[in-house]
């Protein structure tokens, strides 16, 4: 038990993904999030008004039960298995987010990430513009972050490398442009 209350090695979680895509590259399926999306909508009819799903969704059902997983062993991991005092973070970024107004004691989320932060103005407004910045650059880049990041750079394509360096840059503006901007 006390292998699951601590914290993996890169390689041995590295190792783990690698042996979970041979095996899914071999199945003959993708690695993804949000392709989930496409198909709930598939699922919810939404084929007869847009091409884009119009699809064979029954063929992605696995994907479905690989997210309801996630979601389940996320809960499982948070619930049974986290140890919230092992959690190492930089004094650095403890102290840029102090800045920022944002507290961290330890915890496994910053204090922002509370109910009454999320529902307030400011929370809906972040939640609203980036779940709609989040949906928008998934499409337009053709999958979400894990999709090119994992699947689609061990496929060596060149379309994922792109993907995944706009991801890069777009994630160092957020955090030392528009984050402290936002906060």
């Amino acid at each position: 038990m006390d292998l699951l209350n601590q914290t993996w090695a890169w390689y041995i979680s590295g190792t783990l993904i690698s042996i979970i895509m041979f095996l899914l590259l071999g199945a003959g399926g993708e690695f993804g999030v949000s392709s989930n999306l496409r198909t709930i909508c598939a699922i919810g009819g939404a084929g007869k008004k847009l091409s884009f799903f119009d699809f064979d969704w029954k063929s992605q059902i696995w994907n479905l039960v690989f997210i309801l997983g996630a979601v389940i062993g996320g809960f499982i991991a948070n619930t049974y298995l986290s140890n919230p005092t092992g959690i190492n973070i930089s004094e650095n970024t403890i102290s840029a987010l102090s800045e920022l107004g944002i507290s961290f004691e330890h915890q496994m989320l910053p204090s922002f990430f509370t109910w009454e932060s999320l529902l307030s103005f400011k929370g809906v407004l972040v939640i609203i513009v980036g779940g709609f910045l989040v949906g928008f650059g998934a499409r337009w880049a053709g999958g979400c972050t894990s999709g090119h990041a994992i699947s689609g750079l061990s496929n060596l394509q060149l379309p994922s490398l792109i993907a995944v360096i706009g991801f890069f840059i777009g994630g160092l503006i957020m955090t030392h442009i528009l984050f402290p901007i936002i906060f």
